[in-house]
């Protein structure tokens, strides 16, 4: 399941779902980063006087984050995310700098590196920083732990 990703809906492999979903796209996966976008409309969730809030930034982050620790526990053959059977936390926000709120229209990106990752088969336990851009406009940069277990 690593890399050639346009085929697969992201949708298959978070728990999340509408309203809660702040990733449209997998754009890029490996074992220690992945990148993701996501375009704010008018009627998504922790949109406030027409800006995306720190709320739904913390959480877009988190969830592109998390898609680099929960890949090891899916079968690079499901593709459909069939056998999904994994949930994850996030067990601690280490440090969170926003600088700016991006506006309904715009995409956002967001670029996520593993820093380190204690794995065993059961669980996982992680740090990895993150980024999120509107093109040149760096708008969240921060450092997350995760727990992510099979249930």
């Amino acid at each position: 399941m690593k890399s050639h990703l346009p085929h697969i809906d992201i949708k298959k492999f978070l728990p999340h779902r509408d309203p809660m979903l702040f990733v449209h796209h997998l754009m890029d996966i490996s074992e220690e980063k992945a990148m993701t976008s996501f375009t704010i409309s008018e009627d998504t969730l922790f949109v406030e006087k027409g800006s995306f809030s720190e709320v739904g930034l913390i959480e877009n982050a988190a969830q592109s984050c998390s898609a680099i620790i929960g890949q090891d526990f899916f079968d690079d053959d499901d593709y459909q995310g069939e056998r999904n059977k994994v949930i994850g936390y996030i067990s601690a926000i280490k440090k969170i700098e926003i600088h700016a709120l991006p506006k309904v229209g715009q995409e956002i990106t967001t670029r996520a590196q593993l820093v380190n990752r204690m794995q065993t088969e059961a669980f996982a336990v992680s740090t990895v920083n993150c980024t999120v851009h509107h093109r040149e406009t760096l708008l969240l940069e921060g450092t997350l732990n995760f727990i992510i277990h099979e249930v």
